[in-house]
């Protein structure tokens, strides 16, 4: 793992040295050429065998949606974030790190940590999820998805990466460089495709399998694997989760086009009456704590299986004490609204 690590730093120092010299026309270009190259592989070696007029409905709306938030803020926040570091970049915290190399690793690795801690943030308190949600509900999870961004969300990433290139005084080259790194990343872990060796692969970075389980339509599913590019953070603290989920998109039906999508955005409708959600006991919770124990005992209490192993024993108990029935019932009671979500265990 260490040896892979190394390896991964090495790699990234290199590559960020050779994206240094890259203009922005070329790391647009580098962009879209990966952007084609997922898609054809997602249409002939889809993960998941999607119909293609749904399909197609997706990519059209997320590139659109896409195409809006250019508008507004320009391609993917990245000239205002390159006008501020053109600004700020003779100060901050990096001054103190010598070498170019070193710097830029290190600002992509912070980088990372704030996106991780911003997306935590945005599933657990409903002001933001109302914006965020617009992400996760596409239904047919694709390269395009990376792009699924409400446009009040975008310009709260904007303002927070403006404060993080302040305090680092990132360069406008790393700037850069950080934002098509970035991109790629968030393309791929979208991207719906599976090859050999992805599990390997997710023990350094987010891949798709491990980004297809944040996309759970269950939410004690969809409150995991928080990374952009890194899965260390998730290991960290304790959101790490390998599962592969039933459904992707939000429970409630929603609008699929751009003006729909915006409109979302500002919607925070509650159902009528409250849906019923299944609280257990703390008997029952006992049980499950003690299963999942066992669990954890089994893999010498390997660190990042937390999630894993409360949701593998709360899933067997229940279904040891109240069948198959139970579970599918309390799955359709427990639909509710997209803005007021309780926090529940599946």
């Amino acid at each position: 793992m260490s040896s892979e690590f190394t390896s991964l730093i090495t790699f990234l120092e290199s590559y960020l040295t050779w994206l240094s010299s890259m203009s922005g026309k070329l790391a647009a270009l580098s962009l879209i050429i990966v952007f084609g190259i997922l898609s054809a592989l997602e249409f002939s070696f889809p993960k998941r065998r999607l119909s293609l007029k749904p399909l197609r409905r997706s990519y059209q709306t997320n590139i659109s949606l896409f195409i809006f938030n250019s508008l507004v803020i320009s391609v993917v926040s990245a000239t205002p974030l390159l006008l501020v570091a053109d600004r700020y970049s003779d100060r901050g915290l990096l001054s103190y790190v010598e070498g170019a190399a070193w710097k830029g690793l290190l600002s992509f690795v912070l980088l990372d940590l704030l996106l991780y801690c911003w997306h935590r943030i945005s599933h657990n308190f409903d002001g933001l999820w109302m914006f965020h949600k617009v992400h996760h509900n596409d239904p047919y999870l694709n390269v395009s998805t990376a792009f699924r961004l409400h446009i009040v969300e975008l310009l709260i990433i904007t303002a927070l990466k403006s404060a993080y290139i302040v305090l680092l005084g990132v360069d406008k080259t790393m700037v850069l460089t950080n934002e098509t790194l970035l991109t790629l990343f968030i393309m791929f872990h979208h991207s719906n495709i599976s090859f050999r060796g992805e599990k390997r692969l997710g023990q350094v970075i987010i891949s798709p399998y491990l980004h297809r389980a944040h996309h759970s339509t269950e939410r004690c599913e969809h409150d995991a694997n928080y990374g952009a590019v890194f899965s260390i953070w998730d290991r960290l603290f304790g959101t790490f989760a390998e599962l592969e989920p039933v459904e992707i998109g939000i429970n409630n039906s929603s609008p699929q086009t751009v003006l729909g999508l915006v409109k979302l955005g500002f919607t925070a409708t509650a159902n009528p009456t409250p849906a019923p959600t299944y609280e257990p006991d703390l008997n029952l919770k006992s049980m499950i704590a003690e299963a999942a124990y066992y669990k954890a005992e089994k893999r010498a209490f390997k660190p990042g299986n937390e999630l894993r192993d409360w949701l593998e024993a709360k899933r067997e108990i229940i279904r040891m004490v109240y069948g198959d029935k139970h579970i599918g019932q309390q799955s359709s009671d427990s639909d509710h609204s997209s803005m007021q979500r309780p926090f529940t265990l599946c």
